[in-house]
């Protein structure tokens, strides 16, 4: 994977409040999702347990997903995406049971758009989380769109392996 892109040292106001809306939220969110069967929640969020690549501290994060065949897909505009390895197994939380999965980390302007459609075709609520406005032609302005890769946006397409004891 790449390095993690340097950051602006303060983000924009809406950014700071929004980053501490979704912590507050996270917290009962993190609890629906660890119930050993699936809720209404469960099918468009998932739960990644991953490790911190530079504190080794233990993190869950939910994450939106949109199922593609036997893939996931998950917009990865968070930070917690820098902790993902190809290759290596993250396990989540998905419908009330355990799974490892393979992250690959999407990176291709092009592929990043397409996905995004076939996204925001099953849930129209992701475009929210992406924050990349189309065009008049109805397509994801593509200067915004290379800026975001750019800054590190990716999608994350998560290859589904076992399923694994809780």
């Amino acid at each position: 994977m790449s390095e993690h892109p340097k950051r602006e040292r303060q983000r924009p106001l809406i950014r700071r409040i929004q980053a501490r809306f979704m912590a507050v939220i996270n917290i009962p969110v993190r609890m629906l999702l660890r119930l050993p069967f699936p809720t209404p929640l469960s099918r468009r969020l998932m739960l990644l347990s991953y490790t911190g690549r530079k504190s080794g501290k233990a993190y869950q994060t939910p994450v939106s997903y949109v199922q593609q065949g036997d893939t996931l897909l998950t917009p990865g505009g968070g930070n917690w995406k820098w902790n993902l390895r190809d290759g290596r197994p993250v396990r989540i939380r998905l419908r009330g049971r355990d799974v490892l999965a393979q992250p690959e980390l999407v990176k291709d302007p092009d592929e990043i758009e397409r996905l995004l459609t076939v996204m925001t075709a099953a849930n129209p609520g992701v475009s929210a989380f992406v924050g990349i406005p189309k065009g008049p032609d109805g397509r994801l302005d593509r200067d915004r769109l290379e800026a975001a890769v750019r800054y590190g946006f990716r999608i994350v397409r998560w290859h589904l392996g076992e399923e694994v004891a809780p």
